[in-house]
């Protein structure tokens, strides 16, 4: 496996999805490669977690 770049679907920059996430996505059983970069990820973590209270 070689690192991969990918394009965040919310805000269209460019990410490296590296051969340790794939590794561990595949180790998981994930089949999808991630759509958002990790900022992404992480804004939208914290608005579930702050819409949950």
């Amino acid at each position: 496996m070689a690192d991969k770049t990918l394009v965040c679907k919310d805000c269209g920059n460019e990410f490296l999805f590296t051969e340790g996430e794939q590794a561990f996505y595949k180790e998981k059983g994930f089949e999808n490669e991630p759509v958002r970069c990790p900022d992404c990820r992480r804004k939208r973590k914290q608005q579930r977690n702050n819409n949950r209270r």
